[in-house]
């Protein structure tokens, strides 16, 4: 197995780099000025999908916690009567004793 030191292998590295580099700018279809538009209109319509998909998830979360209120209003109604079942269980079998 063939070996190449360091400083082979990060010159083989800026040598592709370069090719590459020449051989896209020689070959774009677009125009610098055309493709920093395309990349802008990109990036808009990138942040309003966050921004839209930010509000839906805010909006499922605040129903989510809705919901979960809901449920701890509901245990301790339920947690109450239980209390006040047992009171009154420990009260009659105190006073048949």
């Amino acid at each position: 197995m063939a070996r190449c030191s360091v400083t082979a292998a990060i010159g083989y590295f800026i040598a592709g780099v370069s090719v590459g580099a020449a051989g896209a700018l020689l070959l774009a279809p677009k125009t610098g000025e055309q493709t920093r538009k395309l990349i802008a209109k990109k990036a808009g319509e990138g942040k309003d999908y966050v921004t839209s998909k930010g509000r839906e998830i805010r909006g499922q979360a605040e129903e989510l916690v809705d919901k979960g209120r809901e449920l701890v209003a509901k245990q301790r109604e339920r947690l109450a009567e239980v209390l006040e079942a047992g009171k009154e269980a420990a009260k009659s079998k105190l006073s048949i004793v």
